[in-house]
């Protein structure tokens, strides 16, 4: 059907080196306290800009050695960005569905790596339902956050922090769809972690998880109103809800002020640029609260490249500052 496809390999064939890279594990200097140390897995560092690639590009090499000859994924940004990346590299097109609520850097980003990108519906909904509509036979749907592949790639980042020897007593993660959530709760389990607490943060505005557990049943919220784009499913995944429900999960909640302040605040201490979806959780571990009590605690530095330093600043000065 796809009459300029390229040619797919044969699902014996080699493929390309795995589509994400080891990416460090830091000791903050400045985000450790007396008594406990926070380290950093640094998923910013991924080559489509963050942690997307470990479980996008896990799940794109799946589909590929299956004879998937084309890659339709929905996504707020990031997804999208690292799904074009994998369909690049492994030689298949892509065609990426984003809501109107993506912003202008990540459509610019997704059709730099090469990919048919259309704009449909007021949210992540809207834009998953017109992109499932675009499958064909040949095609493989690369969801952003609710597929075991996604989660299985994801759970290598802790595979990482445990073959450098750190076990971490709590771990800090930002929560949009939850599949991160997943990848790394699997990722604990595979190493006998199954006590660690996940300290899950989101965004004001974007907090489906925490509707979800207040309810104790998935709702959907009625709008995203976070500039987190990049969290906004407006209902989280029913597996994320079910790891919530039996893994020790502590559900926060932080502004878009604190996210951006956190972001900024970041470039200063670390020189990595990262988006307010990651700043959520780098605003829980800078104010500090809900680590108390852990030694050993990690962050994931999930990254993000759907906004820039002028973007970040802009925001800042019409945002309500935290504290």
């Amino acid at each position: 059907m796809h009459s300029r496809s390229p040619a797919v390999p044969s699902p014996h064939a080699p493929l390309h080196a795995p589509l994400h890279i080891l990416t460090p594990l830091l000791e903050s200097a400045a985000l450790s306290r007396p008594g406990q140390a926070v380290w950093l897995k640094m998923e910013a560092l991924q080559p489509a800009g963050s942690f997307k690639s470990r479980g996008v590009g896990h799940a794109c090499s799946v589909y590929a050695r299956a004879g998937a000859r084309r890659f339709v994924s929905s996504s707020g940004g990031n997804a999208g960005i690292a799904c074009a990346y994998a369909g690049r590299t492994l030689g298949i097109p892509v065609t990426v569905v984003v809501p109107e609520t993506a912003s202008a850097r990540a459509i610019e980003l997704i059709r730099r790596e090469g990919a048919r990108l259309i704009v449909h519906g007021a949210s992540f909904q809207e834009a998953n339902e017109h992109a499932q509509s675009l499958l064909t036979a040949t095609c493989a749907f690369i969801h952003p956050f609710d597929d075991p592949l996604l989660w299985e790639g994801h759970a290598s980042m802790i595979d990482e922090v445990a073959a450098a020897g750190v076990r971490p007593d709590a771990v800090v993660l930002s929560v949009g769809g939850g599949g991160l959530l997943c990848g790394v709760v699997e990722g604990l389990r595979r190493h006998g972690w199954d006590q660690v607490p996940v300290i899950a943060v989101e965004t004001a505005g974007a907090a489906s998880l925490a509707a979800a557990l207040a309810a104790d049943a998935l709702v959907s919220l009625p709008a995203i109103t976070s500039i987190a784009t990049s969290l906004g499913a407006r209902r989280v995944a029913q597996a994320a809800f079910d790891v919530a429900r039996v893994h020790p999960v502590r559900s926060t909640v932080v502004t878009d002020g604190a996210a951006v302040a956190a972001c900024l605040r970041f470039i200063d201490d670390h020189r990595v640029v990262v988006e307010p979806a990651c700043g959520a959780a780098l605003a829980a571990v800078y104010e500090g609260t809900a680590l108390a009590g852990f030694d050993n605690v990690l962050v994931i530095v999930c990254g993000g490249v759907t906004a820039t330093v002028a973007q970040l600043q802009q925001w800042a000065a019409t945002l309500p500052h935290p504290g």
